[in-house]
C-alpha cells in the first residue's frame, strides 16, 4: 500500500517506513502542503495512495464519499514521530488487510 502522509505528520516518517510501504510519500513532496483537503483527496485517487492523517476532516470526507482513496485515521493526539512510525510498522498486517478490503474506507489506529 502506498501511503500519502498529510502535512500534520512529519515528512521524516516516510524514510522510516518505506521498507514496508514502498512508494509512500509526504504531501510536501508533491507541493501539496497547505493545500485544500479536496485537492489532496483527488491527488490520492489519481495516484493510488491511501491517505494517512490525524485530520478529522479527512475522516468526515471518507464517511461521505467512501473510497477510493482509503483513509488511515491516526487518532493519537500529540504523538512524537517515533510513536507514529511505531504505529504504522506495528499495524502493517492490519493495514495490508485494510488495503484489500472491498467495503472498508476508513481504518482507525489509536
Amino acid at each position: 500500500m502506498k501511503l500519502l502522509l498529510d502535512e500534520n505528520l512529519s515528512d521524516k516518517i516516510v524514510r522510516k517506513i518505506i521498507d514496508l510501504y514502498p512508494n509512500s510519500a509526504h504531501v510536501k513532496k508533491f507541493a501539496l502542503k497547505n493545500t485544500d483537503d479536496g485537492i489532496i483527496w483527488e491527488y490520492a485517487i489519481k495516484n493510488d495512495f491511501a491517505i494517512v492523517s490525524k485530520d478529522a476532516d479527512f475522516y468526515q470526507r471518507s464517511l461521505l464519499y467512501g473510497h477510493p482513496p482509503k483513509f488511515i485515521y491516526l487518532r493519537i493526539g500529540n504523538s512524537p514521530t517515533s510513536g507514529i512510525v511505531h504505529i504504522l510498522r506495528d499495524n502493517f498486517d492490519t493495514i495490508c488487510q485494510f488495503e484489500h478490503g472491498e467495503l472498508e474506507s476508513i481504518l482507525i489506529l489509536e
